[in-house]
């Protein structure tokens, strides 16, 4: 099964098995669940672009100015909201995103702190890893993938708990017979 978002939704065999259709039935075996928003100073950001909305057009009229405001912030904080990735371990599989992967292909996962983590994410990197990079967020977790076919060594992804997050792959991981020996 490969890793890539794309091909991942193709190999499905039926509607029921696809991540996206199943939502019922992966709640009951949710074993980790984070979605990844953006920091409180992006929504800072946020804030003064709807303030610069209104400087803009408040001298044509106050009313049009708030509104304009209002409608900048909202619209900014739902595309960030909804574009926001979400990281998902179940028993069947693990969602980082759009991308998804079966978890007997999930070998071992890594949290990666400090300079571990600056380190994977620079001189470290293996350019045919899935990367899931957020400014804001400097923890990551790195996710050895097992899948003999898959060109994809690893998963990066960012996430606020990276100790849970390999924790509870580790754990469905033993649980399955997965090894991944080559962390």
């Amino acid at each position: 099964m490969s890793s890539h978002p794309d091909f991942g939704a193709a190999a499905a065999s039926s509607p029921a098995e696809h991540p996206s259709h199943a939502q019922e039935n992966v709640r009951a075996d949710v074993q980790y669940e984070e979605k990844l928003i953006v920091a409180w100073w992006v929504w800072l950001i946020v804030v003064f672009v709807g303030a610069a909305g209104f400087v803009a057009v408040a001298p044509i009229s106050i009313a049009v100015g708030v509104i304009v405001a209002v409608v900048l912030m909202v619209v900014i904080g739902l595309v960030l909201h909804l574009g926001a990735p979400s990281i998902v371990v179940t028993d069947q599989d693990l969602r980082v995103g759009r991308a998804y992967i079966e978890r007997q292909y999930v070998g071992n996962a890594r949290p990666l702190v400090g300079a571990e983590a600056r380190a994977a994410r620079g001189p470290d990197l293996d350019g045919r890893a899935f990367m899931n990079f957020r400014v804001s967020m400097p923890d990551l977790c790195r996710i050895e993938i097992v899948d003999p076919v898959d060109p994809t060594p690893y998963w990066l992804t960012a996430t606020r708990h990276p100790e849970r997050l390999a924790e509870a792959i580790n754990a469905g991981s033993r649980s399955a017979g997965n090894r991944g020996d080559r962390v």
